[in-house]
C-alpha cells in the first residue's frame, strides 16, 4: 500500500529547483514529441496551409467592402505580375496621400473616417470628427497609474493589449454589439492606443533604465501624428515635417484587407459575437508576430548588420557579395532571408514602399541618412536578380513596405521598441472597420475543419503504465 502512487500528491513538493527543472525538461521532451504533425499529412489530406493555395494566393474566406489589396492579375489560371494599389473603401491610398500632402495638411483622421463611415469627409463632417477624437483621446483618470504603471512590461505591444483589454473594465457597456456601441468604443480605441503606446514606453524606460518618467498629456488641438510625436518625447518637440511624414506612414498602415493575419484574428474572434476590447486586443496580439507586424525589426537588424560589415556601403559589388552571403545563410541571422523584400501578395510594387521612399528621400539627405538611404535603394534593386542566379527564382519581386519603414521611424527618433506599436496605433483603424463588419453582416461564427490524426488507444490504469 505504501508503495502506490497517490496522483493527488505531488513527488516534487520539497524538491530544489534543480528537481523542478528535471521535471519540467522531461515535460518539454514529451511535449515536443507529441506535439509535431508529420509533413506528408498535410499534403494526405490537401490541406491548404497558412490558409493559401498552391500559387501562394490567399484562401477565398470573406468578402468585404473596407479594403483591397492587389499584387496581381490572373490571365487564363495563370498568376501574373502587376503593379501594386491599396485601396480604401474604393480610393487609391497614393492618390489620397498625394491629396492630403498637396493641401498641406494631416490625413490620418480624414482616412479613419473614411474606413469607418465609407465615404470622404466635408470639410465640417472632418472638424467635428476630429474633435470627437480630441474627446475620446484622453485616459480615464488614473489609467496609467493603475494599469501600465504597476505592472512594467518589455514588450510595448503586450502593455498595449492589456490596456485596451482593461479599458473594458471602464466602459458602463463594454458586451453591446449594437452599431452604435461599437462604433462609439471603435473611436474610442482609436484615440486612445497612441497614448496608451505612449505612456507604456515611458513607465517602460523609467522601470527597466532607470530613465526619468515623463508622461505627457494630449493637446485637443493637435493631430494623431503631432500628438504622438508630442507625448512620446521627453521635451514634447518636434517638426512639422516630422509630424506630417509620420502621418503619412500611419495613413499607409491604417488598412490591408481582410486577409492579412491581424485583421483575420479580429474577424474571427468577432464572429463569435465577443466584445470589442477582446477582438482588438487579438489583432495587436497577432501584428506583434515577427511573421506578421514585427517584420519591420527584423529588416532593421539586417541593415545594421550590412552597415557593420561593409567596408564602403556606396561600392554596390561589395553590397551584392554581402547579400549573396545572407541568401547562403553565412550572414546575417542565418536565416537565409533578405529581410523587406518580397511580399505575399504584392509582385511589381508595394505602393506603400513606393510613397514611403518617396516623401522620405529629402529627409534622408536632410538629416544625414543619405548613404543609409542609398543601400536600402540598392538592396532593393540587386535583390532580385541575386534570387534569380543563386536561389533559381525568376518572379518578379518588390521592396515591402518595411525595406523603408524602419530607416523613416531612425529618421525620426522613433525607438526600435515603438516601431511595431506604432504600426498598431495605425491598423486599429482597419481592425474597427472589419470588425464592424463581420458584426453586422456574416451572422456567422469562422469555424474552419482541422483533420484528426492520432491513433485511438485504450486507456491504462495509472498503476500500470
Amino acid at each position: 500500500m505504501d508503495n502506490k502512487i497517490n496522483p493527488n500528491r505531488s513527488n516534487v513538493n520539497n524538491a530544489d529547483e534543480a528537481t523542478f527543472t528535471k521535471v519540467f525538461d522531461k515535460c518539454a521532451t514529451a511535449a515536443a514529441e507529441t506535439n509535431t504533425v508529420p509533413q506528408e499529412a498535410f499534403e494526405n489530406y490537401r490541406v491548404k496551409r497558412g490558409l493559401r493555395e498552391k500559387d501562394g494566393t490567399g484562401v477565398m474566406a470573406g468578402v468585404t467592402k473596407v479594403g483591397n489589396v492587389h499584387g496581381y492579375v490572373v490571365y487564363e489560371g495563370e498568376k501574373c505580375a502587376d503593379d501594386g494599389k491599396l485601396e480604401y473603401r474604393g480610393f487609391d491610398m497614393s492618390n489620397m496621400i498625394d491629396g492630403f500632402s498637396a493641401e498641406n495638411r494631416y490625413g490620418f483622421e480624414e482616412c479613419v473616417y473614411l474606413l469607418l463611415f465609407g465615404k470622404l469627409p466635408t470639410a465640417d463632417e472632418l472638424n467635428d470628427f476630429n474633435a470627437l477624437i480630441s474627446h475620446y483621446r484622453h485616459l480615464p483618470p488614473r489609467f496609467t497609474e493603475d494599469i501600465l504603471m504597476k505592472a512594467p512590461s518589455r514588450s510595448i505591444m503586450n502593455k498595449m493589449a492589456t490596456g485596451v483589454l482593461a479599458l473594458y473594465a471602464y466602459d458602463e457597456n463594454p458586451d453591446d454589439t449594437s452599431l452604435e456601441n461599437m462604433l462609439r468604443q471603435s473611436i474610442e480605441i482609436i484615440a486612445r492606443l497612441p497614448v496608451i503606446a505612449a505612456h507604456s514606453y515611458a513607465v517602460y524606460r523609467n522601470y527597466f533604465f532607470d530613465k526619468s518618467l515623463n508622461l505627457h498629456t494630449p493637446h485637443d488641438d493637435l493631430s494623431t501624428a503631432q500628438n504622438f510625436l508630442r507625448i512620446l518625447r521627453s521635451n514634447k518637440k518636434y517638426t512639422e515635417e516630422e509630424a506630417r511624414l509620420l502621418d503619412l506612414c500611419m495613413v499607409m498602415h491604417a488598412e490591408h484587407g481582410g486577409g492579412n493575419n491581424s485583421t483575420f484574428a479580429c474577424r474571427v474572434l468577432s464572429s463569435s459575437g465577443t466584445d470589442t476590447y477582446s477582438a482588438i486586443s487579438a489583432g495587436i496580439g497577432s501584428l506583434k508576430g515577427p511573421l506578421h507586424g514585427g517584420a519591420n525589426i527584423k529588416v532593421q537588424e539586417m541593415f545594421d548588420y550590412m552597415k557593420e560589415n561593409l567596408r564602403d556601403m556606396n561600392d554596390e559589388e561589395e553590397v551584392k557579395h554581402m547579400l549573396t552571403a545572407i541568401l547562403n545563410h553565412e550572414g546575417g541571422d542565418g536565416s537565409g532571408k533578405i529581410y523587406g523584400m518580397g511580399h505575399a501578395i504584392y509582385t511589381k510594387t508595394d505602393p506603400r514602399a513606393v510613397i514611403l521612399k518617396k516623401y522620405a528621400r529629402d529627409l534622408a539627405y536632410k538629416k544625414g541618412y543619405g548613404d543609409d538611404f542609398k543601400l536600402l535603394e540598392t538592396i532593393e534593386r540587386t535583390t532580385p536578380e541575386l534570387f534569380a542566379k543563386y536561389k533559381g527564382i525568376n518572379k518578379p519581386m518588390c521592396a515591402n513596405v518595411d525595406l523603408y519603414s524602419g530607416l523613416v521611424y531612425r529618421m525620426l527618433d522613433i525607438p526600435v521598441e515603438m516601431y511595431t506599436p506604432l504600426f498598431a496605433i495605425a491598423r486599429v483603424s482597419g481592425w474597427c472597420a472589419h470588425r464592424i463588419e463581420e458584426s453586422q453582416t456574416a451572422k456567422r461564427i469562422i469555424r474552419p475543419a482541422y483533420k484528426y490524426i492520432f491513433k485511438e488507444q485504450n486507456y491504462v490504469p495509472i498503476d500500470q503504465r
